[in-house]
């Protein structure tokens, strides 16, 4: 069985402004001062092991890196690896049992020290603790070990044949992490280890000076980085915290900062922000779908804690797949659309909506039924027994608390879905929370999205690459957020089914193309079409705003916004 070549995801430009690149002419490290990078959802940690909060993944990947990254076409490339590893060169065995990584020559941390294969056997360990929770563990799944085989190469062994290897230290999902600074921060203790989490050794273009959580991150070029005329920048400034709307005008109206990510904003909200002249909305689609998760477990306060939104207690009302149906139908998904995100935005009924050969032909989602949505309500036994518009059962309303972050276009989703649900006998309490701590990760916080201290949630996310294999993983039965794991975890909603563990088995084994497409399709439609356990909302085009003075900006969709930020520069008038 050979390894075939994985599809690259087609990048659709909306009708924002492209953007235009001028040509760096190269120099010395830090010859152009500053740059600022706004992220209203502030990062509130520096290792992407320990949070879920794309906000985190990115400002950890400007100081740590994988072996290879995915570019803004979906290829892989290397970074600190001397090449991809493929069949074809050697890297894969023939059988895809294997993948041999070789660290590039030359390649060093930002204190000095030689990267080695014991960084990498040590990154997977890490992840891969039994008493510790990883974020970031279906990365890691199937991996049986990681071998040394001398200072710069490891092989990764998988228990049976692995079509797509590149999960372990590929993408900014899966960094590398110095033992020497982490060594003692397994398991349990990784929360623990402040110091190393707000400040790891990397050997990305820049260096942590200052953390300060929720708010703002000083960095400065890192001396020891493999390029000696990159970054551009001498120093870096993450500034965290605010709105959409004020990190839009700061880039594009007042020229405040350079970047902002994440312009979740209404499409006419964005084209009056780049009249100032100052900068300009850019944009990309990939696979970031805004969606409703349904808790499937019961976040019921009057259990003790430790024992909310666990397995141990299905949830009241959702775990009945007619209701989450009902919830799903009552929805004008083209309405949000509108609202929301104009052309940067596409309506969908899938987790996966790209690349094509993953993304099903599922749409029954796409046309509302308020009064198909009753029906079904009325099937499932909630019914109005008091005449006071929100339906009962057994002495129980039918109330529902739907949280989600803090943000414009989420509020007024929320009050839209609200309304509808309200059309159907369904009471809705609304609750949003800080991005910088719904996407946290602190496990002693009940505000997080993986704690899931609510019956609806809503949030976007996506994955590294053009494979959704580890994304899916995120699934199977056990991946939950719990306390023994320190409520890491990307299972959100606590799904667990056996046919769908075996499908994602099945996938791992498969290498020819088409039949991948058809299993992930599957995969894809249980969790959405076929349960709605997941309720997806808008396939959402990446927009960012950038500064009309930033060069070398290339918006990708597919890793970390901020990839190839050694590559930006000053534009010189």
């Amino acid at each position: 069985m050979k390894l075939r070549t994985l599809l690259m995801g087609a990048i659709a430009t909306t009708a924002f402004a492209p953007l235009a690149l001028a040509q760096d002419q190269g120099g010395e490290r830090g010859r152009d001062g500053d740059v600022k990078i706004i992220y209203w959802q502030a990062p509130s940690i520096m290792n992407p092991y320990l949070s879920g909060g794309t906000k985190d993944l990115e400002a950890s990947s400007l100081v740590i890196e994988p072996m290879g990254r995915y570019d803004e076409t979906g290829a892989m490339v290397p970074y600190l690896a001397a090449e991809i590893p493929t069949v074809e060169n050697g890297g894969v065995s023939e059988d895809l049992t294997s993948i041999t990584w070789k660290i590039a020559d030359g390649m060093m941390w930002s204190d000095g020290t030689p990267v080695t294969s014991a960084d990498l056997a040590f990154t997977a360990e890490y992840c891969m603790h039994p008493e510790g929770g990883c974020a970031q563990g279906a990365k890691f799944d199937g991996v049986k070990e990681v071998e040394i085989i001398d200072d710069q190469t490891v092989t990764v062994h998988f228990n049976e044949a692995k079509p797509n290897p590149y999960g372990p230290f590929m993408g900014a999902q899966s960094p590398i992490l110095q033992k020497a600074q982490f060594e003692n921060c397994l398991g349990p203790k990784a929360p623990e280890c402040t110091e190393q989490n707000f400040n790891p050794i990397g050997t990305g273009p820049f260096t942590v000076t200052e953390f300060r959580p929720n708010d703002v991150i000083t960095m400065a070029a890192n001396e020891n980085f493999r390029d000696p005329s990159k970054p551009a920048f001498a120093t870096l400034t993450l500034k965290g915290g605010g709105d959409a709307v004020a990190a839009g005008r700061a880039v594009m109206e007042t020229g405040e900062y350079d970047y902002a990510w994440n312009m979740q904003l209404a499409p006419d909200v964005l084209s009056k922000m780049a009249e100032a002249g100052m900068g300009k909305p850019i944009s990309a689609f990939g696979t970031l779908v805004e969606r409703l998760e349904m808790n499937l477990t019961d976040p019921s306060p009057d259990l003790p804690e430790g024992e909310r939104s666990t397995v141990a207690h299905p949830h009241p009302i959702l775990s009945d797949e007619r209701v989450r149906r009902a919830l799903s139908m009552a929805i004008d998904r083209e309405l949000l659309v509108e609202v929301g995100y104009g052309q940067a935005g596409r309506a969908t009924c899938n987790l996966v909506p790209a690349p094509a050969l993953y993304a099903s032909d599922n749409t029954e989602c796409l046309t509302q039924d308020i009064e198909g949505a009753k029906a079904l309500l009325e099937e499932a036994g909630w019914t109005d027994t008091n005449g006071d518009g929100v339906r009962d059962k057994d002495g129980k309303k039918l109330s529902l608390l739907y949280q989600t972050s803090t943000n414009a276009v989420r509020q007024d989703f929320q009050a839209l879905i609200k309304d509808w649900w309200s059309q159907i006998g369904v009471e809705t309490e609304l609750r949003n929370v800080d991005a910088s701590v719904f996407f946290g990760g602190d496990p002693g916080s009940p505000d997080t999205f993986q704690k899931f201290y609510a019956d609806v949630e809503m949030y976007a996310n996506n994955f590294d690459g053009t494979d959704p294999q580890a994304y899916l993983a995120a699934y199977r039965c056990g991946n939950e957020p719990k306390p023994s794991s320190q409520w890491q975890g990307e299972n959100i909603n606590r799904f667990c089914n056996e046919e769908y563990d075996a499908l994602l088995d099945e996938l791992s084994r498969t290498g020819e193309l088409d039949k991948r497409g058809e299993i992930a399709k599957q995969l894809n439609n249980m969790v959405t079409k076929d349960s709605m356990t997941i309720v997806p909302l808008v396939d959402r085009g990446r927009v960012s705003a950038v500064s009309n003075t930033l060069g070398g900006v290339v918006l990708n969709t597919w890793d970390s916004e901020l990839w190839n930020v050694a590559d930006w520069y000053r534009i010189k008038e």
